[in-house]
């Protein structure tokens, strides 16, 4: 089990109503995105992590660790903002101090908002919610395969991983780029060899192209939606009123 499926099943507030997690992750994202920046955004982002990793109780660590490839993708966007290249050289550009924080902010707000869902609900509770409003089932299944599957290819990079630091293959400097550069040229074969046994185990059990899984529906809790709405009116607020 990965790490994202672990914090979401195991974490507090597992067995709260999708809607209400729902709500609040995609109410706060709307607000982010539609309001200034500052504070609204660092609004979003104080009360969305404390609630992931005080309220929800996933692991630091899982957070971390979900959040750290964005946060690079994210340094290196604003990098061609902060920064000019013309005829006289490169140089600061413009402007482009406060136009890289307003994106920074909303970037991370959003995130926040992103990874509270994700690591607060499993993938089959979310695709369970979404067939619930309408998505076609061939939809909600190739989400779960895709899921299914980038997962299934991160498990084989590190057996691989592992099986070429076992044959030394991380001694030095040149044989860690050849290790690297073989196990580029192979993970995807590998991968899909993996999917294909899965297919085939799939259709050795009577598959017929839906993948049902057993999830409890949490009952909706009224009190809890309207803290939430309140909550977000005050981030609404508050982001207007300051800016």
């Amino acid at each position: 089990m990965s790490p994202i499926d672990r914090a979401a099943h195991l974490n507090r507030w597992r067995h709260r109503s999708l809607a209400e997690k729902a709500v609040l992750a995609l109410g706060m994202l709307a607000l982010a995105v539609i309001l200034p920046p500052f504070p609204t955004a660092l609004v979003v982002v104080v009360v969305m992590v404390p609630a992931t990793l005080a309220g929800a109780r996933v692991p630091l660590k899982v957070w971390l660790g979900c959040a750290a490839a964005p946060l690079g993708f994210l340094l290196m966007g604003t990098m061609p903002i902060l920064l000019r290249l013309d005829a006289t050289g490169l140089g600061p550009a413009p402007g482009g101090p406060a136009l890289a924080a307003g994106l920074a902010a909303r970037a991370i707000a959003a995130l926040s908002c992103l990874l509270f869902l994700a690591l607060t609900t499993p993938a089959c509770d979310l695709i369970g919610g979404l067939r619930r409003l309408g998505l076609p089932a061939e939809i909600a299944e190739l989400a779960l395969l895709i899921y299914r599957f980038l997962f299934l290819l991160g498990d084989t990079a590190l057996a691989m991983d592992a099986a070429q630091a076992a044959r030394l293959g991380h001694v030095g400097l040149g044989r860690r780029l050849r290790s690297l550069g073989l196990l580029i040229a192979t993970l995807l074969p590998r991968a899909l060899e993996r999917a294909r046994r899965l297919e085939i185990g799939l259709a050795a059990r009577g598959w017929d192209g839906e993948m049902r899984v057993l999830s409890r529906r949490a009952a909706l809790s009224p009190s809890a939606l309207a803290l939430v709405l309140a909550l977000e009116a005050a981030t609404a607020s508050a982001g207007i009123w300051l800016s």
